[in-house]
């Protein structure tokens, strides 16, 4: 198993995004840390309205993965590093 299917693996749900589904181009950051997402729609969402967003396929390239019972979104491991989240500019909130 190469290092992309080991990374699948961590990841609790990969949906399939609509045709017109989003893509996430900006993290909105408050103290350093991720709040929400700012989508190709120019939308900016939360944190939770973002993994039920991608659940119902309105969020392409991510997945869901869980961590001390809190839901959140993990980009989909490909042979591309400029479109992790980690990777993606901060936006401000709002």
């Amino acid at each position: 198993m190469d290092g992309q299917e080991l990374a699948k693996q961590t990841l609790d749900q990969i949906p399939t995004p609509n045709p017109n589904a989003c893509h996430i181009i900006g993290l909105v950051k408050q103290g350093g840390r991720v709040t929400g997402y700012q989508l190709s729609n120019d939308c900016k969402v939360d944190k939770q309205q973002a993994v039920a967003m991608a659940k119902q396929g309105l969020i392409a390239g991510v997945g869901i993965a869980h961590r001390k019972g809190t839901e959140y979104l993990k980009s989909i491991p490909n042979d591309s590093e400029g479109d992790n989240l980690s990777n993606l500019p901060s936006v401000s909130p709002r």
